[in-house]
């Protein structure tokens, strides 16, 4: 059985494009890979399949005794149905060919042929009328009345009484779990089922090709800006695993932000001998490291110290800096600082104060500032273009709120863009102030 010495780390394939690493740093193993990272457990006594596929399984009992997961339990022997559940992207991989669709903010239903379970395995009381026309083999999907209705849609769906409150929803169906083939051919199946169904409250959830990253977030920006919670990508010709696979991942908000480069990290394993991750700083002084994104070649001739970059990231962790950030660019519209401490601009602006940028056309660019006041919720929404780009700015009343950024290649393209996304708003009850 291969092992690795103290010091040594191998790449390894799993189920992601990217290959993962596995590292032996004096008698603790790590994995690059999401289960080994996700764990409440101490790294000494974490593990993971690729691990234990290196090692054997004695090996790593013997290592991390109790705390080795156990193998997954039969269908038989689970509480809920056997589903496949998501990851979360890191920002990491090219997702371009990738199959992508809406989170649905509803509820999680298992269709076993006769009768609908929730994911731990209770039964949904649908009327006879609903699930008829459905197939007799398994389908997987959600129940789901519209955007930002989950709590009105649990209220229904834990009714046991089979009411006509059952009309308001949909069963919107994603995979059929019970089939062994490709995602494409399994999709193309649920669609001919629902369409044999002929029923009104039966659905194919709509999935489409991801060109790539840029083509990603202006979807993400799109359902967002609809009231959707994110993006599914679903991995091309894969087949329906049970339990979470890294084949089927979760998109939500990107923030875009810009630091410093302090200093460079060095390379380990596959980039040993050239930089591993660009050390940087952000504008309250906080310090972090950014390794995903990076080609080859900028791993081998850097960003210097002094360069402003710009990096994507998801959300900030509970010490106020980015989690899973990749880098972007180099900033070449702002010239290299002569100290590491200068200020930098970040998303998330300090101050609600409007302002009125300029075009470089000379024309001005207006700031547009919108308030929807829904019962006791108060929120807020700022648009303004400069040039070519449509900057947007959201959040509840009284916050810095998060802001998003996106760029056109002509200014007729950002202006389109600009009146489209306020006519999505006062469509929606926003008001101008």
């Amino acid at each position: 059985m291969s092992d690795l010495q103290d010091g040594e780390s191998i790449e390894v394939q799993g189920s992601a494009k990217k290959p993962y690493l596995i590292q032996n740093v004096g008698g603790v193993y790590s994995c690059s890979c999401p289960a080994w990272r996700n764990q409440s457990l101490g790294i000494e006594s974490r593990t993971c399949k690729h691990i234990r596929k290196l090692r054997g399984d004695e090996a790593e009992k013997e290592r991390v005794g109790n705390a080795l997961p156990a193998k997954r339990a039969s269908k038989e022997k689970q509480d809920g149905p056997p589903l496949l559940l998501a990851h979360r992207w890191e920002n990491e991989g090219d997702l371009g060919g990738w199959w992508m669709s809406e989170k649905l903010d509803g509820v999680r239903a298992y269709w076993d042929g006769s009768r609908f379970l929730s994911r731990q395995g209770n039964e949904f009381f649908a009327p006879d009328w609903f699930v008829e026309g459905l197939p007799d083999i398994p389908l997987d999907g959600e129940l789901w009345m519209d955007r930002k209705s989950f709590q009105k849609t649990v209220s229904i769906v834990r009714r046991q009484d089979k009411s006509d409150h059952w009309k308001q929803l949909r069963f919107l169906v994603f995979d059929a779990p019970a089939m062994s083939d490709a995602f494409e051919i399994r999709v193309k199946f649920v669609e001919d089922s629902v369409d044999r169904s002929g029923s009104e409250f039966v659905q194919a959830l709509e999935h489409q090709l991801c060109r790539d990253v840029d083509h990603l977030i202006e979807e993400l920006a799109r359902v967002e800006s609809l009231g959707g919670e994110g993006l599914m990508l679903r991995e091309p010709g894969s087949k329906y695993e049970v339990g979470r696979s890294t084949s089927l991942l979760k998109v939500k908000t990107f923030h875009d932000a810009d630091a410093v480069v302090v200093d460079h990290a060095a390379g380990k394993g596959r980039h040993k001998g050239r930089v591993g991750a660009l050390v940087v700083r952000m504008s309250d002084g906080a310090e972090f490291s950014v390794g995903t994104g990076l080609t080859d070649r900028q791993r081998e001739s850097p960003p210097e110290p002094g360069t402003t970059i710009t990096y994507r990231f998801q959300e900030l962790t509970d010490a106020g800096v980015p989690r899973f950030p990749s880098f972007v660019r180099v900033r070449t519209d702002i010239a290299a600082a002569s100290s590491p401490a200068i200020t930098v601009s970040t998303s998330q602006q300090k101050s609600r104060t409007k302002t009125t940028p300029v075009s470089s056309t000379g024309e001005d660019a207006k700031t547009s500032y919108f308030e929807l006041i829904d019962g006791k919720s108060a929120k807020f929404w700022e648009i303004s273009r400069d040039d070519c780009k449509v900057t947007v700015r959201y959040g509840r009343t009284g916050t810095s709120g998060q802001t998003r950024t996106k760029e056109f290649t002509d200014v007729s393209n950002a202006q389109a863009h600009l009146e489209k996304l306020i006519r999505e708003k006062t469509g929606k009850g926003y008001e101008e102030k």
